[in-house]
């Protein structure tokens, strides 16, 4: 990504703020037949000796052909805040009429191998760990344990467990 010093972001903890607040990530790889995405709500997890920029951890459908990518290449793109910015915010008269539109963004890429994991009480504890983050933050109290026990069985054997360990983060706030 095109990165101007004055838009590089690199605190680690506002990284992880804007992927926790904007957890929907593309996460883009290489297969063969060319680039592929796929958009998923990840959970971020803190770093570890493994991951020092940090975990993502995702579930896909069995039938998505992400999961067969085990130790592929992958990037997850987190985007926040981002809007439209008008030459009417500025003092036209004061530059001289030399201004334009611009676009204002922040923008986390996540850089990592992707790790398949294929085990129920992992996609369990995960699914737990996803709901109760999201339905906290959101005022909800739905647990995955009020569905029917036979129902998240069958979900679960039709998921597969995704995780990233971030090797790399790069963030850029444009704003102007």
């Amino acid at each position: 990504m095109y990165m101007p010093a004055h838009t590089a972001e690199e605190r680690l903890d506002v990284l992880h703020g804007l992927i926790d607040a904007h957890p929907l990530g593309a996460l883009v790889r290489l297969d063969g037949e060319g680039l592929a995405a796929d958009h998923i709500p990840f959970e971020l997890a803190p770093p570890t000796t493994d991951a020092p920029c940090g975990l993502l951890r995702a579930h896909v459908a069995r039938a998505n052909p992400l999961w067969r990518q085990d130790g592929a290449a992958v990037l997850a793109i987190f985007q926040g805040p981002s809007g439209y910015v008008s030459p009417e915010r500025y003092d036209l008269q004061a530059l001289g009429g030399r201004a334009v539109p611009t676009w204002n963004y922040a923008i986390v890429h996540a850089h990592g191998r992707l790790r398949t994991i294929d085990d129920r009480e992992w996609l369990l504890a995960h699914m737990r760990r996803a709901t109760r983050h999201q339905e906290d933050r959101h005022g909800h109290a739905w647990s995955v344990d009020d569905a029917p026990r036979d129902y998240i069985d069958k979900l679960v054997r039709a998921t597969v467990g995704i995780e990233i360990a971030i090797g790399h983060l790069e963030g850029k706030w444009k704003t102007n």
